[in-house]
């Protein structure tokens, strides 16, 4: 394993916990049915929606990853004002499967994941449709050429959505941002669109170091109540920072407050999130030891450097 891969301390004994009061077995089976029928169904559909313009690509793929992500049982919640149209780098913290299709049902546009994802079963093909680029982890070499893409897509009216994470975490702590990607928005003269991702209850969505996708697919239709609140935070506009590194760093911050502000209203308000809101937001800071995986790396050159210059 290269030493330069991000880790998260979550495990999914300690973290990806079920959750309580659970859906009769009954209903999640009915609920797994249903989302993968959804999942199915979209990609039995997609070709047919090739000649459309992107605009209305973008509404049909709205419409059926809130259809996937309801069929689970998950509810969303959205907060913010929508981004005007054009290019944007939209960027999140990272904590489950369920951010493809839930950042996909507010803010859809061209992905970026690790390469295993194009082999998950169903949630695969649904990426490689949708126009996802792959990074292999193991071949560092390929990064200057992906953010170029990134930033050639950019340049050219589009929106990229990334988890610059570069792991997932169980959403009780934030990892750092991973600067390499925002030197596409940089290159491209593009804003930069934080948003947060938050589960409630914390432990089902959570998808986290050696999680199979399986269990973690029932563990999210086993729960009972589980609500999924997108926030869409002030965007950063071009300019704002001088380098990649600085951009990084604002940008996690304002998702990392925004996580804050959310735990402690959660936690002055334990009585109308649920009875086992205050224990979450006690625990906010219990997560433990590292699991690495995934995309990106912090580059040795200067940070004003363009993407073509990020070493290989």
């Amino acid at each position: 394993m290269s030493a330069w891969l991000p880790a998260s301390p979550c495990l999914p004994e300690r973290c990806a916990t079920p959750a309580h009061p659970a859906a009769p077995p009954p209903r999640a089976a009915l609920r797994l049915a249903a989302g993968c029928a959804a999942v199915a169904a979209g990609l039995a559909l997609a070709p047919l929606t090739a000649p459309l313009r992107p605009a209305a690509r973008h509404r049909l793929t709205r419409l059926w990853c809130r259809a996937v992500v309801r069929a689970f049982g998950v509810r969303v919640r959205v907060t913010g004002a929508p981004p005007p149209p054009g290019p944007l780098l939209v960027v999140a913290n990272h904590v489950s499967w369920l951010d493809i299709p839930l950042v996909a049902a507010v803010l859809p546009g061209r992905m970026v994941a690790k390469r295993e994802v194009r082999h998950w079963p169903l949630l695969g093909p649904l990426a490689a449709l949708g126009g996802t680029l792959f990074l292999d982890r193991d071949r560092l070499r390929a990064l200057p050429g992906a953010v170029r893409d990134l930033a050639r897509t950019l340049a050219a009216g589009h929106r990229t959505v990334v988890f610059p994470e570069g792991s997932t975490w169980c959403g009780r702590a934030q990892g750092a941002f991973r600067p390499a990607v925002f030197q596409a928005a940089l290159d491209a003269g593009a804003p930069v669109q934080p948003v947060r991702i938050t589960y409630r209850p914390v432990g089902p969505a959570a998808f986290v170091g050696d999680d199979p996708l399986a269990a973690s697919l029932w563990r999210v239709a086993r729960a009972g109540r589980l609500t999924a609140e997108i926030r869409l935070l002030a965007p950063v506009p071009h300019g704002a920072h001088a380098d990649r590194r600085a951009l990084a760093r604002a940008a996690g911050a304002a998702v990392a407050t925004a996580g804050s502000a959310t735990a402690g209203s959660v936690a002055a308000r334990p009585a109308e999130a649920g009875p086992g809101a205050a224990q979450t937001a006690v625990a906010s800071d219990s997560a433990k030891r590292p699991r690495s995986s995934v995309h990106h790396r912090d580059s040795a050159r200067p940070a004003a450097a363009s993407s073509a210059a990020i070493p290989s």
